[in-house]
């Protein structure tokens, strides 16, 4: 059985590893100091020793975009997935200022209230750069840091700060229709297995989620993650870069700008592998993260 929390097009997932995933979806009341009342928060908690790992996903997106590697972490180690503030299936309390600042605190009122011990960081894309914001503000929560293909460098959108209406509403419609787009043509293309349709699907279902307009729009006009190369040069976590080598979509050399301004910081570039490692090769990524936390332990070992 799915969560009732969920958008009724769940059903339609055919990949037994995403519905196993979906259906390990839980919800948690996190009292934040940026609102007056607790936010039913969406996360999935799995596996058990070493290091938590706690996966943060990208911008407008969920848990569910970590679906293929959720299971070959937790095989191993103790794993967490959390959708942020205003994003996934976490629940979108109107009048919330849904901006990195928010996200931030939400994130640490989650750590605070179901981890409370430092973590392997991981961020995809926009995730990256929340990853990077927590990290450079509660630095005792995080032990190891893991980048896949961050927005830091690039990635932001500060024309989102001069939409007005009308073109806010039609930006708007604009991304839910280049969404739903990308589905229909999935769902039609021969020889896509179970797993690709899912994973496109995954990305449509926040959509259904009640609040999402508001709260999409609403992180679009904050102009997202404004991240300078000062800033990514403060942190002095153990730095673990995964990067797409195909990315169509951040800067070109972003991967090796990060392993430049990070002094203490791994990178590994993914052949054939685009924006989304943690879908496309996932044996791969679960591998590095891995072998990255031991690594570490091994370290510290007497």
């Amino acid at each position: 059985m799915f969560p009732d929390f969920l958008p009724s097009s769940v059903t339609q997932l055919k990949d037994s590893t995403c519905i196993t995933v979906a259906q390990s979806l839980l919800r948690q009341s996190i009292a934040t100091p940026i609102l007056g009342q607790p936010v039913a928060t969406s996360y999935i908690q799995q596996g058990s020793g070493g290091t938590p790992i706690l996966l943060l996903h990208g911008f407008d997106s969920s848990l569910l975009e970590f679906f293929r590697l959720i299971p070959l972490l937790a095989a191993h180690n103790e794993m967490w997935a959390v959708d942020l503030l205003g994003f996934g299936f976490t629940e979108r309390v109107t009048g919330t200022p849904f901006s990195p600042l928010a996200i931030k605190k939400h994130l640490n009122s989650f750590w605070k209230t179901l981890i409370n011990q430092p973590v392997i960081l991981v961020g995809a894309s926009m995730g990256g750069a929340t990853a990077i914001d927590f990290t450079l503000t509660y630095p005792n929560c995080v032990k190891q840091l893991v980048l896949i293909n961050s927005v830091g460098f690039s990635g932001s959108f500060p024309i989102g700060q001069f939409l007005f209406p009308p073109f806010d509403t039609l930006a708007m419609e604009w991304w839910r229709f280049l969404k739903l787009q990308t589905l229909a043509n999935a769902k039609v293309e021969r020889n896509r297995d179970a797993a690709y349709v899912d994973g496109v699907l995954c990305t449509t279902l926040p959509l259904e989620m009640p609040g999402w307009y508001e709260s999409i729009l609403t992180f679009t006009k904050t102009g997202g993650y404004s991240l300078t190369e000062s800033q990514i040069a403060q942190i002095d976590k153990p730095t673990l870069i995964l990067w797409g080598e195909l990315d169509n979509f951040l800067g070109k050399g972003d991967g090796e700008r990060f392993n430049k301004a990070i002094a203490n910081s791994i990178l590994h570039k993914l052949k054939g592998c685009g924006h989304a490692p943690q879908f496309e090769q996932p044996e791969i990524i679960a591998k590095y993260i891995l072998a990255f936390g031991c690594s570490t332990e091994s370290s510290h070992s007497p």
